[in-house]
């Protein structure tokens, strides 16, 4: 495993980190405590020194089994959560100092911790970047002692130059992947500049850049491939990056070609994102220890060549870019 800084948090953290979001099972299916300890620990065991979470995720179960597993080891291991979207209807009226403060409480109750590494506001509306008195709630919380640093998690790349723009910004996560190159274009010189951790999350596109579906791949009714397709639940952009799944399946196995080779197409993409030394960790998700694995494997992967890298762009402006870059 390598490690890299996570901006001004001046933390060292895995190259390739975890994301919980469906760590207890597949998508859909009950919380599994076991398989989401087996998961974390299998991480942990492989150098990962970072997990990311949020309070949603499983209704806090996430966060909890987190943190269980954390102290349950020796390794000095950062968690990161998120906060804001237990909003609802999820509006930049609902957003106030009061509620946030009162999230950052329970998340630090449910982990049984005292102070938070990492609270990141989960995808706020674009309108909470121009209110400097919710950002200020955090400098305060950090005063009490109750958080270390805080960053965003921002489904824009406006967003993130946004957010940016306060001092106590300290990292940005953004969805970064062979699908959606936007963020390098300017974010990524700008989180240099502002010496901004950036956090890549949804790094396989929701599964689709593992190379392993097909027309006839079928999903469950709470997994959100299946109702969020056109953004029915949140940002579609969360779901396949916002790509028509028909189309990413063309551009994929075009893909597949340039990566061709022993390693599946899933440890490539995770290696072509950490190709852009301004990336501090990607944090792909796992439902079983096994992917976890695989996951780690990007890491020790040969750099890409200038022809695999020229590669990937074609591929993006010939399918992708018409559709999706304009959006994010």
């Amino acid at each position: 495993m390598n490690y890299r800084k996570l901006g001004k948090t001046g933390f060292n953290i895995s190259e390739v980190s975890l994301g919980t979001w469906q760590v207890g099972g597949r998508w859909g299916e009950p919380f599994n405590e076991v398989n989401a300890a087996r998961i974390i620990n299998k991480a942990i065991d492989q150098g990962v020194n970072f997990i990311d979470t949020a309070d949603v995720y499983s209704n806090g179960e996430s966060e909890a089994v987190v943190a269980k597993v954390v102290k349950s080891r020796s390794e000095e291991i950062y968690i990161a959560t998120k906060c804001g979207r237990q909003i609802q209807p999820h509006t930049n009226e609902g957003y106030t100092p009061e509620k946030l403060i009162s999230y950052v409480e329970a998340s630090l109750k449910n982990m049984k911790l005292e102070t938070l590494d990492l609270l990141q506001l989960h995808c706020p509306p674009t309108e909470v970047y121009r209110r400097p008195e919710i950002f200020e709630t955090f400098d305060k919380l950090k005063e009490q002692g109750k958080i270390r640093n805080l960053g965003v998690s921002v489904e824009m790349v406006d967003e993130a130059l946004m957010a940016m723009l306060y001092p106590n910004v300290t990292t940005v996560q953004v969805i970064f992947n062979l699908f959606r190159l936007k963020p390098s274009e300017k974010f990524f010189a700008a989180a240099k500049e502002n010496d901004c951790g950036i956090i890549v999350r949804v790094p396989l596109a929701s599964g689709l850049l593992t190379g392993k579906m097909s027309k006839g791949t079928q999903f469950g009714v709470d997994d959100h491939r299946h109702f969020n397709r056109n953004g029915e639940a949140f940002d579609k952009g969360e779901t396949f990056s916002g790509v028509n799944f028909d189309l990413g399946l063309e551009a994929v196995e075009e893909l597949k070609q340039l990566f061709a080779g022993q390693e599946p197409l899933a440890a490539w993409a995770l290696r072509w994102v950490l190709m852009f030394p301004e990336v501090s960790t990607v944090i792909p998700g796992a439902s079983k220890p096994e992917q976890v694995d695989s996951n780690i494997k990007a890491s020790g992967l040969p750099a890409l060549s200038e022809e695999q890298m020229q590669g990937v762009r074609q591929v993006y402006d010939r399918y992708i870019k018409p559709s999706v870059h304009q959006l994010w």
